[in-house]
């Protein structure tokens, strides 16, 4: 027994000791994420954003053609103070931080904290509404922590990412998940402009414009939202990959204040097994091109309708939304090449990169005050018009742009393409405006709508 005691005594303190002793390989340390996140996470900062919008008290007499003068003057707009809670994300020492637009876009007192609770003041520097992102610059400072970016190309499905920001205003928090899927358009959001990392790292609100981070420390993505129906995070959430930041980022610090998204002048589809087999394609992939505006820069390189797009520089394209993106990374006069299958043969062809042309000018007018419409606005169709308002890439003549005051009592929305007012052809912006200058009692507007065509009388 006594051999068994001293036995006890002397293997005990050894199994206690192999049980609590710290990690000595990188192996065992890579175990925990701990010196990943004090790594990147004092990059990661907490926006407080304030937005002043004009509210006005309603009445339900307001429309009405009799009693509404009666309440002239009742309900002036009154200023409203919103206020948002988000995540940034540093990528520069002299103070470059992204987030997302709808975070910042519309503040006019943005508030960053970081990790060691320093407040810095900050203002935009380039926003965009479309792909939900926002450039911040935080002036006078340096030295800051940043965090590099990574090619979005080389992410794979399976990486380990850490998600990092500020969800329910709670304070910086960490979770973990996995890239549980890339090249994901339109579902996130439902525009078909968005081309998103989804990962299953736990994303909720506040998180919007936080880091999604690579096992390397380096920033692969911005976390933009979720796929949810309760409003919490059931395990999809989406990115916005790195590569389009370093796009939004070289335009900033080339002056623009707004992104400029090349124009593409084309509509396509997405080859499916049917159409591959038709095109005897061994596998479904690529954009079949249905349609081209005489000045879209795919015609100009002799792109036709009927051919396909397999890949743009090199990545493959198997949605509309990923060819867009992909074109989205190039700035300013430079080129991409597109490999174009036509006739069962492959060719690789540059492409010029250009914002949608503004020719013919656009022209726009507003209504006077005497107008039948007052406050109307009205502008030519043309290609820069065509994309900022989404019409049909085949529209001509002129857009509504504005309502004014009784726009929409008649019946008009913003985006009906004006045919004819009184039996009057409508092709220029000043035949709107002296046809409503000159309008009278039962005046007849013709207008397409959304491919439909729209009767309005007043």
């Amino acid at each position: 027994m006594k051999y068994l005691i001293a036995f006890l005594f002397c293997v005990l303190p050894l199994m206690v000791s192999a049980q609590t002793r710290l990690p000595e390989s990188q192996a065992e340390i890579s175990l925990s994420f701990a010196p990943l996140v004090r790594e990147t996470a004092p990059a990661v900062v907490n926006i407080y954003a304030k937005v002043v919008t004009q509210s006005r008290q309603r009445t339900p007499f307001m429309n009405d053609p009799f009693f509404e003068r009666f309440f002239e003057g009742f309900g002036e707009p009154r200023p409203r103070v919103q206020n948002s809670l988000g995540s940034g994300v540093i990528l520069s020492s002299d103070g470059i931080v992204v987030s997302n637009y709808h975070v910042v876009g519309q503040a006019t007192d943005i508030r960053i904290v970081l990790n060691d609770r320093r407040e810095y003041s900050a203002r935009v520097l380039l926003g965009d509404a479309d792909s939900d992102l926002a450039i911040l610059q935080i002036d006078e400072v340096e030295d800051l922590p940043f965090l590099p970016l990574r090619d979005s190309g080389t992410v794979e499905v399976g990486e380990l990412v850490l998600a990092i920001g500020n969800p329910f205003g709670v304070g910086q928090t960490v979770s973990s998940g996995i890239v549980s899927g890339l090249a994901r358009s339109g579902g996130a959001g439902g525009s078909g402009l968005g081309y998103f990392i989804q990962t299953d790292a736990p994303i909720n609100p506040g998180n919007s414009g936080g880091a999604l981070v690579g096992m390397d420390g380096q920033l692969i993505g911005v976390n933009t939202r979720i796929l949810s129906r309760s409003g919490g995070s059931n395990g999809i959430g989406f990115a916005i990959p790195s590569d389009l930041i370093a796009a939004f980022v070289r335009q900033a610090e080339e002056g623009n204040d707004r992104f400029e998204r090349p124009w593409a002048g084309a509509t396509g589809q997405v080859v499916d097994a049917d159409l591959a087999q038709m095109l005897e394609l061994d596998r479904p992939g690529g954009i079949i091109i249905a349609g081209l505006h005489p000045a879209s820069p795919l015609a100009e390189a002799g792109f036709d309708v009927g051919d396909v797009v397999i890949a743009v520089d090199g990545q493959e394209v198997h949605s509309p939304g990923e060819m867009l993106f992909h074109m989205g990374l190039s700035s300013g006069e430079n080129t991409v090449v597109m490999t174009r299958l036509r006739d069962g043969e492959l060719s690789d062809v540059k492409v010029k990169m250009i914002p949608p042309p503004e020719d013919p000018p656009r022209g726009e007018i507003t209504l006077s005050e005497d107008a039948a419409l007052p406050g109307l606005s009205v502008a030519q169709i043309n290609p820069a018009v065509i994309a900022e308002m989404r019409l049909p890439l085949e529209a001509s003549g002129v857009v509504v742009t504005g309502l004014g005051t009784l726009g929409a009592r008649v019946g008009l929305r913003v985006g009906d393409i004006l045919q004819a007012i009184d039996r009057r052809d409508i092709k220029y912006p000043k035949d709107a405006a002296e046809a409503l200058g000159n309008a009278r009692r039962g005046t007849r507007v013709q207008a397409l709508r959304r491919g439909g065509r729209v009767m309005l009388r007043f």
